[in-house]
């Protein structure tokens, strides 16, 4: 329910501003919205090429390989863009998660589509 309210509140900049709204809820600023969501996408990037070193399923590989890129060039790219350090309202820590965890998604969905390319030998 309060995920419900959360997501149907509009978006304030600072405490302070939704309190002057009414609303309860702060979401965080729009720079820390987008660092998480890149953070959110380098995660599921790192989930799916450990599941696709798993399973060797090739297109598991290719999603962890595109989404640990985009996860991590979203990261990248926000880390450059900050304007100051941790605390601050700018991301910085979720573009730092982001940026490493994409690069660990796309090194796992590599590592798996080397594996699913690899003849299988036999004994």
């Amino acid at each position: 329910m309060s995920l419900l309210l959360a997501l149907t509140s509009p978006v304030c900049t600072s405490a302070a501003e939704c309190a002057g709204q009414g609303v309860d809820t702060f979401l965080g600023t729009p720079e820390r919205i987008w660092a998480s969501v890149a953070a959110l996408v380098a995660l599921g990037s790192t989930i799916i090429g450990w599941l696709a070193l798993r399973d060797a399923a090739r297109w598991k590989a290719l999603a962890a390989l595109t989404l640990g890129i985009v996860g991590g060039l979203n990261g990248a790219v926000k880390l450059a863009i900050a304007d100051g350090g941790l605390g601050t309202g700018n991301g910085v820590f979720g573009a730092a998660m982001a940026l490493a965890l994409g690069l660990l998604g796309a090194f796992l969905g590599r590592s798996a589509l080397n594996r699913a390319r690899r003849p299988e030998m036999s004994r």
